[in-house]
């Protein structure tokens, strides 16, 4: 079932001290011909032991299925407050860390691995303030992100996915990961939320059944819900 937090504080900040988590999206495009073993190598061997350090609860590292160019590589993290956060973006006196990622940044400049790699802020959602593991046996990951025509129409959905549409979910087997505001970062005013199947039989299953739900054809009609969604943007993924 889904989690619940009580806010605190006024500020959005204030209110990861209650328990909702902070998510980074970290999308790395990737160069054509370029060390794709040498970028995963460092951030499994030496970002993610160091984010640990610093107080990240999560480090989730991704691949798309895809045949799309160029290929990207995300890195999914989430860490208990804004303090941990803040430490994470500057590792200069982890001796470790600099000593894990030393052929990385060896790395010549007529070498690059990617073009450039872009960065997301997400406040975890009340109604699951906390990333949730994934099911036994999970191979297939789809990454959301609904935009809104304004911010109110955002927060219209979210308050909608915390209110009614969360715990059906959990009914029919679209399992979350997380669901985040995004704070900063591309597309925004939007949210962005990731689910986990075994397989795409059990995804294509679960949508199918959501769509079908009762539940869902009462909710979506709702007024207070009308108009909150202006584009989705899709993607399933895999662990490497």
């Amino acid at each position: 079932m889904p989690l619940s937090a009580t806010a605190m504080g006024t500020g959005r900040f204030n209110e990861t001290a209650a328990g909702k988590e902070l998510y980074e999206i970290r999308t790395y495009e990737l160069r054509f011909g370029g060390n794709q073993k040498l970028l995963t190598d460092y951030l499994k061997n030496a970002l993610h032991p160091a984010l640990s350090r610093t107080g990240a609860n999560h480090f989730m590292l991704f691949g798309e299925i895809s045949s799309t160019l160029p290929k990207k590589i995300r890195a999914i993290i989430s860490y208990p407050n804004m303090e941990s956060y803040l430490k994470g973006q500057n590792l200069a006196d982890d001796t470790e860390y600099d000593k894990a990622a030393s052929d990385y940044n060896a790395l010549p400049v007529d070498k690059p691995i990617f073009n450039r790699f872009s960065s997301s802020l997400l406040l975890a959602f009340d109604g699951i303030p906390k990333m949730v593991d994934p099911v036994d046996g999970a191979t297939i990951f789809e990454l959301r992100t609904y935009e809104g025509y304004s911010e109110d129409a955002v927060r219209r959905k979210i308050k909608m996915f915390n209110d009614d549409e969360l715990p059906l979910f959990y009914e029919v087997g679209l399992n979350p990961i997380f669901f985040g505001d995004m704070i900063a970062g591309p597309y925004r005013p939007c949210l962005t939320y990731m689910l986990n199947y075994k397989d795409m039989d059990a995804h294509a299953a679960a949508w199918k059944n959501f769509l079908n739900a009762p539940a869902w054809n009462q909710m979506k009609v709702k007024e207070e819900y009308a108009n909150t969604v202006s584009n989705i943007r899709n993607v399933f993924l895999e662990l490497i």
